[in-house]
């Protein structure tokens, strides 16, 4: 039987969901009906798709889930009001494209194995280990208790995000496992262009500001991309994750009704903290709340004291003499803002540094941009802050921005200077012939010379050879 999550969601969370569909939709809409309907046997895979779905999406499954026969689409459609009407149309393509819905001769019907398997679902019954096989209790060897599994939970993802903006800055953050680093680096959000150790990139610096939710599916979605690399059945990697979310926090779930491939799994998602064990050999896992909240609107880390922290949380004072004061005793949050504030003083709850010219070109160079500086001090500002408006004083953000120009006043293009020319007639006849063919990028009529970009040389050359060789 599936755990009991709660799967309601207030008004404002149904806003932003039905303004941007979930991340992993667009993933599984690209999946072929064959590898769909073998997810959709899982009775856990569809309550946790069903979870994912926009609210309007989930009422027209509701509509057809206990139907024995299709409906006319004329006879849906009139439930539609006239003004809501591509609302509905969007939800009927989603569900379409997901192989849900079909459509056919103007009537509505669900998938057949979806439909059976969600019932299932529903109704407690179904497959045996769909949802996980529980172990029995050991007196010897009780589990984990649930503060145990956050505690776990939230060092193995700090651990990440700390070595994400730690890393190659002087600092000797904990490193994490191969596997995860050859991730962070697949998906992204860390690169070694600079030198032998990973930094963080533009994509990686953006990615901290998302919510813990967020991140884990943006790591999740690369790790689905290289499942065809590794050799692994993506339908049983994605039955796994569904089945994760479906599990109860805090209980203890056997292993031997695993795949081979969902096995395989378990070291990796130890390493992101989605599972503990007592060892890696052992028969025996338990799903920490990242696991058990994947499809969930519930917080992925009760405690969270990560970057993503809400804005009632905030913990950042900006002043307009630059000076910033970040009331925190959070290693990572005082990492994030070392990367682009110069820290001053450490206390046991306040660090106190400043933004200057060097410490945002430094941020600059590692391809954050001042926008995400900017969001990152908009995300985090204290509740004091929040009285202001606008939140950032106006000639912080401004010089912030300038900063930022100042790096971009300067760009280097490849290309040949053309100089030399006998006379101003022939240096007018290459110059007009270059500039038809739209590569001029400097010239200097004075001392008859021009630059031209460097894929147009090889005509230009041309031009000048067959006007020699026609002189001569």
């Amino acid at each position: 039987m599936p755990s009991n999550h709660s799967d309601s969601v207030d008004d404002k969370t149904l806003t932003i969901i039905s303004n941007k569909p979930h991340a992993l939709l667009p993933f599984l809409q690209l999946q072929s009906a064959t590898s769909l309907s073998r997810l959709y046997q899982s009775p856990s895979s569809c309550l946790s798709i069903f979870r994912l779905l926009d609210s309007v999406d989930r009422q027209l499954v509701m509509n057809l889930l206990w139907l024995e026969s299709a409906i006319s689409l004329n006879t849906m459609g009139a439930w539609v009001v006239p003004d809501k009407k591509k609302i509905y149309d969007d939800a009927l393509d989603i569900l379409s494209k997901l192989h849900i819905l079909h459509i056919h001769s103007g009537k509505l019907s669900l998938n057949t194995t979806f439909k059976t398997s969600l019932r299932h679902a529903i109704t407690g019954g179904g497959l045996t280990g769909s949802f996980g096989v529980p172990a029995e209790k050991d007196e010897k060897r009780p589990p984990m208790d649930i503060e145990g599994l956050d505690g776990y939970a939230l060092e193995r993802w700090e651990t990440i995000l700390h070595f994400m903006v730690s890393s190659g800055t002087g600092q000797n953050p904990t490193r994490p496992s191969q596997g995860v680093l050859y991730l962070l680096q697949r998906s992204g959000l860390m690169s070694n262009q600079h030198g032998s150790l990973p930094q963080i990139t533009s994509a990686g610096f953006q990615f901290l500001l998302h919510h813990p939710h967020a991140q884990l599916w943006d790591l999740l979605l690369q790790y689905l991309h290289m499942a065809e690399e590794r050799q692994m059945d993506l339908v049983e990697v994605l039955t796994f994750f569904f089945m994760l979310s479906t599990m109860e926090l805090g209980r203890e779930y056997l292993t031997e009704n695993l795949s081979q491939t969902q096995k395989a799994m378990l070291d990796d998602l130890r390493d992101y903290g989605l599972i503990w064990q007592r060892k890696a050999s052992s028969r025996r896992f338990s799903p920490t709340r990242l696991a058990t909240t994947l499809t969930s609107s519930s917080p992925s880390l009760p405690t969270s004291t990560g970057t993503a922290s809400s804005s009632q949380q905030g913990f950042i004072v900006l002043e307009t003499n630059y000076r910033v004061y970040a009331y925190t005793d959070n290693p990572l949050q005082t990492a994030v803002l070392n990367l682009f504030v110069s820290l001053k003083y450490r206390f046991p709850n306040l660090v106190v540094g400043s933004i200057t010219r060097d410490s945002v070109r430094r941020a600059l160079n590692n391809g954050i941009s001042a926008e995400q500086i900017i969001s990152y001090l908009t995300a985090h500002a204290h509740p004091q802050m929040r009285k202001f408006n606008p939140l950032i004083p106006v000639t912080v953000q401004d010089q912030i921005r300038l900063w930022e120009l100042e790096k971009e006043r300067l760009k280097s293009q490849e290309g040949y200077l053309y100089t030399a020319f006998a006379s101003q007639a022939d240096y007018e006849f290459v110059l007009n012939y270059a500039k038809q063919l739209d590569v001029v990028l400097w010239e200097n009529n004075a001392k008859r010379c021009f630059f031209g970009s460097l894929e147009g040389h090889s005509n230009i050359r041309n031009f000048i050879e067959r006007r020699t060789s026609g002189a001569d």
